[in-house]
């Protein structure tokens, strides 16, 4: 039986991070890593992005060996026993502990139809499945209008497929953006050559020899090669709730990611915890609170006192359009140029709760120190705050 004085469930960058945050503390101290995945921790923003634009494989990963961590690779933990600090994976094997992180993400929601034949896009293996079968065949069917089927619809169609979107709202990523951009993105894919089935529902799917049969809220059958879905995730708690952990949509921590288990933690897109800034509790299922959350995680298991107040940002690439956002309210746009370049910000009783900058780069900082302020604002007061100087047109991050 393997002891670790740190051992990490999970394989993402949330895992990843809370090695190097582990290192930054104790050189020395065991580090052992256990994944479902096949895969070592990677990057996984390029695989919605770079990737499909001749980012080289080899530049995704992130090293985790070179920090001197145990990797368990194709095992997923099934028990734990907290008062015996143990857990047992599905091959059978137990590890013990002295310090537990639960870095086990979410679990894709899926469809009541289709199994397998469906892509639910998340890991590396699925984005090898959607490329060799993007070099073999054309038409494909998205399913999700937000972060991941915008995104993957995107790179698709770039790639000269034709793509279809399905979604159950009037626009693209409608629940974030005021509804003039949201309508203005959906005209803006349909100019890339992107099928809109916009406030249209996938029901139902039926294989017919090599195509699949989408059957749809709207009464009709839409035939294509492959379908991928990206409908949002569901937090994998199970293994806390074995713990009796503290879980609501989530893993619930406290400032220093610790659970209500002494020596026991959590990170990442499974934890929810307290954010001052916005004076509330959330979790956040983007790449920078995984790499940030990860890391204080894992200098406070090697013994440091580090407050998790980090306030976290999204970004994205849709084509050459590119956003960074900062969580969602009372909308108050600032256009420089109308869809093209400008900041829109969210307010909630007066102040600022969230900001979204639309092709303007290298501005997250001030919209955090803006946030974090808890000044109150009348809508005059934000035109022009944030200057839109800095601006990448094409070129969002990776």
């Amino acid at each position: 039986m393997a002891h670790y004085q740190y051992l990490i469930i999970g394989g993402g960058m949330a895992a990843d991070a809370a090695a190097q945050g582990i290192r930054e503390r104790d050189a020395r101290g065991t580090i052992g890593l256990i994944s479902a995945e096949h895969d070592p921790p990677y990057n996984r923003p390029p695989l919605t992005k770079g990737l499909w634009k001749d980012k080289p494989l080899a530049a995704i990963w992130r090293h985790t060996p070179e920090r001197h961590v145990d990797l368990h690779l194709g095992h997923r933990v099934e028990t734990v026993d907290v008062p015996h600090k143990q857990v047992t994976d599905d091959h059978g094997q137990s590890y013990t502990y002295d310090k537990l992180l639960l870095a086990t993400g979410g679990q894709p929601r899926r469809l009541p139809f289709g199994g397998d034949l469906i892509i639910y896009y998340r890991t590396l293996e699925d984005f090898r499945r959607l490329y060799a079968t993007a070099e073999q065949r054309r038409k494909f069917a998205v399913i999700g209008g937000g972060f991941i089927g915008s995104e993957i619809a995107a790179a698709l169609a770039m790639n000269e497929k034709e793509v279809t979107m399905f979604f159950p709202d009037s626009a693209i990523c409608e629940r974030m953006f005021p509804r003039d951009l949201a309508g203005f993105l959906n005209d803006f894919y349909r100019q890339k050559g992107v099928e809109l089935r916009a406030g249209e529902s996938v029901t139902g799917l039926e294989q017919r020899g090599e195509q699949l049969a989408l059957f749809t809220s709207g009464k009709h059958v839409v035939t294509v090669d492959c379908v991928v879905a990206g409908i949002g995730i569901e937090p994998a708690v199970e293994l806390a709730k074995q713990a009796r952990l503290d879980v609501e949509n989530g893993i619930l921590v406290n400032e220093f990611c610790g659970t209500r288990q002494p020596d026991i933690y959590a990170a990442g897109d499974v934890a929810i915890f307290f954010n001052p800034a916005l004076g509330k509790y959330t979790r956040v299922e983007h790449e920078d609170n995984a790499l940030t959350m990860g890391r204080v995680a894992g200098r406070n298991m090697a013994g440091d006192a580090q407050p998790y107040h980090h306030l976290p940002y999204f970004y994205s690439d849709l084509f050459e359009l590119g956003y960074e956002l900062d969580a969602r309210l009372q909308m108050v746009v600032d256009w420089q140029e109308p869809y093209q370049k400008g900041v829109i910000y969210y307010l909630k009783q007066n102040r600022v709760r969230g900001v979204l900058l639309w092709n303007v780069w290298n501005q997250v900082e001030a919209a955090r120190v803006l946030i974090a302020a808890r000044q109150e604002f009348q809508p005059r007061d934000l035109m022009g705050r944030l200057p839109a100087a800095k601006v990448r047109v094409g070129a969002g991050q990776e």
